[in-house]
């Protein structure tokens, strides 16, 4: 464990004993467990659990994929804002967000977002690892995520899907589940920049606990 972690302010540390009191026998996996507890710390919600939804084996492949060395994708600055202190102090992971190939001016009929992560998959969905993908915000920006995919493009190693809202969000939702994407989910209205942060930030606390102390 990094020396960082067994630091962490007793704010914190009481604050998850509580969830996780309140919460009770949820029957998660531990990796699922620590992001839901993780969400519930960010949102304040401990009702979250009942429209957060896994992939099969999910967790793991994200953290994996994050060991080795997979960039982070965001659709917002204020998610990479959210992540990018975590990813330093963890893996060093490199953090990007789609505004970064965004035009200046919004597309007819599309968003910045959309717009930004159509050039931004073509740039980094040739990165092995693929990217972990964060989705806070747009649900434009994972619809035309789910599209490259379905034509052909190479899939993220784990999409975080929470677009928060009631424009286009229960439709990118309802396609991110049918795609077959690793994924991590939370179902209806809800979502947002800090909980698709908290649950990156959950995987890569965990990778960090998981890797071997450095050498001297």
């Amino acid at each position: 464990m990094m020396a960082w972690m067994a630091q962490d302010h007793p704010i914190f540390t009481e604050s998850i004993r509580r969830i996780r009191a309140a919460l009770g026998d949820t029957g998660l996996p531990p990796l699922q467990q620590k992001v839901l507890e993780r969400l519930v710390h960010s949102s304040g919600d401990l009702s979250l659990g009942t429209q957060l939804r896994f992939s099969e084996g999910v967790c793991e492949q994200g953290l994996e994929a994050l060991k080795k060395g997979a960039p982070i994708l965001t659709d917002t600055a204020m998610a990479a804002a959210a992540v990018a202190p975590m990813a330093q102090r963890t893996l060093g992971s490199a953090v990007y967000t789609v505004l970064d190939w965004a035009p200046e001016t919004v597309p007819s009929g599309s968003t910045r977002t959309a717009a930004g992560m159509q050039k931004a998959w073509r740039r980094l969905a040739v990165v092995s690892p693929a990217p972990v993908v964060l989705i806070g915000s747009a649900p434009t920006a994972l619809e035309v995520l789910l599209q490259q995919v379905a034509a052909g493009a190479p899939a993220p190693s784990l999409v975080i899907g929470m677009p928060v809202g009631f424009v286009g969000v229960a439709e990118s939702k309802k396609h991110l589940a049918d795609s077959g994407l690793p994924q991590i989910r939370l179902e209806g209205s809800r979502g947002g920049a800090g909980l698709v942060a908290a649950a990156v930030n959950a995987l890569l606390r965990a990778a960090a606990a998981s890797a071997p102390p450095l050498s001297s």
